[in-house]
């Protein structure tokens, strides 16, 4: 599905599972690579301890990366989420963000490795960070991106 940035974020921010975790899409570029997403220490995203759940923290950058490479590549090339691992670092009962970002070179990266049909596997590490800058948690999200066989 191609859509606008305004679009997308306004669809993530009303999905049902976001809302119930508290994420909230704060930014998305016009050019999706670079989104913005927060989430408040809620009564409802609090885990036995206090602080935040960590499937609400893992929740916060999935399935931002894939979507975001699905707008940027187009219908020419399959992307799909293929394994995810996150190391929590502190717990957290404060406002906690997340920036996630697409660099120019892995997007060169990912057409030059695709270019021939061969399936690329490539990993994005995203830090979530409380509202004093330290690091809560880092995922990383390993991606299965290959192009389309009809526009090889």
């Amino acid at each position: 599905m191609k859509a606008s940035a305004g679009k997308l974020k306004f669809l993530l921010n009303c999905y049902p599972p976001y809302i119930g975790a508290g994420v909230r899409i704060k930014s998305l570029q016009d050019d999706f690579k670079r989104m913005e997403v927060e989430m408040k220490l809620r009564w409802y995203n609090r885990n036995a301890v206090g602080s935040h759940f960590g499937g609400s923290l893992y929740s916060m950058v999935d399935p931002h990366i894939m979507l975001m490479l699905m707008q940027i590549l187009g219908r020419s090339y399959y992307v799909w989420d293929k394994s995810a691992s996150i190391e929590y670092v502190k717990a957290s009962r404060s406002h906690v963000f997340s920036e996630i970002v697409i660099m120019d070179e892995q997007i060169a990266d990912i057409v030059a490795m695709t270019e021939s049909g061969d399936k690329y596997l490539p990993k994005f590490t995203v830090e979530v960070k409380d509202s004093n800058n330290e690091l809560v948690a880092q995922i990383v999200k390993e991606l299965y991106i290959r192009r389309k066989p009809e526009d090889r």
